[in-house]
C-alpha cells in the first residue's frame, strides 16, 4: 500500500515538475496572486496567538527593524534598544522596534522611513535572482514567500510615519531634494 503511494506521489512530482507544466505555472499570474492571497490569509489567521503571530513574522520584522537601524546608525540618531520581539500593547502587537536617541531634522524621516529600502531589495530579487533560479514549484513557492515578506514589511508602520511627520523641516528637506533630483534626470 505505501508502495503505490509513494509511486503516486513521484508521478505527481513528474507532473509538476514537467517543463510544460513549470511553464504554465511561471506564466501564470493567477496563481502568483492566488499564492500571495493564502500567504497574506495565513499571516492574518496567526494574529490570535502571540507565538504562531512571532514566528511567522520574525523573518519580516527582522529585516523591518534592521532596515532602520542600518538608516539610524548611518544618519547618526543613534539607534538603541533593538528588539525583533512582539509584545502586546493597546492596539494589538508591536513585532519589534528600534529606539534612537539622537533624532533630528535631519535624520528621522530616512530612519523612520527606513523599510522602504526593501523594495529595491525585492526588485533586484526579482530582476536578477528569479531568472537564474531552477524552475521548481518549489522554488517558485520559496521566490513568492521571500517576496511577500520583503514587500509586506517594507511598508514602514503607523508609528514610523508619527516620526517622520513630527520633524516637519525634515520633509521639507527631502522633498526639495527629492525634486530637485528629479528636475536634474
Amino acid at each position: 500500500m505505501f508502495d503505490q503511494l509513494y509511486i503516486k506521489w513521484l508521478r505527481f512530482l513528474d507532473m509538476v515538475n514537467s517543463v510544460g507544466f513549470l511553464q504554465s505555472f511561471f506564466d501564470n499570474r493567477f496563481y502568483l496572486i492566488l499564492l500571495v492571497v493564502i500567504l497574506v490569509h495565513l499571516n492574518r489567521a496567526t494574529y490570535k496567538s502571540m507565538f504562531l503571530c512571532a514566528l511567522i513574522n520574525m523573518p519580516g520584522t527582522i529585516l523591518h527593524e534592521t532596515m532602520h537601524f542600518l538608516v539610524g546608525l548611518l544618519l547618526n540618531a543613534k539607534p538603541r534598544d533593538f528588539t525583533i520581539f512582539p509584545r502586546r500593547n493597546e492596539n494589538g502587537y508591536v513585532m519589534g522596534s528600534v529606539g534612537f536617541t539622537n533624532i533630528t531634522f535631519y535624520n528621522a524621516v530616512p530612519s523612520s522611513l527606513a523599510p522602504l529600502l526593501l523594495l529595491p531589495i525585492g526588485f533586484y530579487l526579482n530582476r536578477y535572482f528569479l531568472p537564474n533560479m531552477n524552475p521548481t514549484v518549489t522554488n517558485y513557492i520559496l521566490y513568492v514567500l521571500l517576496q511577500t515578506i520583503i514587500i509586506e514589511n517594507a511598508m514602514p508602520s503607523s508609528a514610523d510615519f508619527k516620526v517622520a511627520k513630527m520633524y516637519f523641516l525634515g520633509i521639507v528637506m527631502y522633498a526639495a531634494i527629492g525634486i530637485g533630483l528629479f528636475v536634474m534626470l
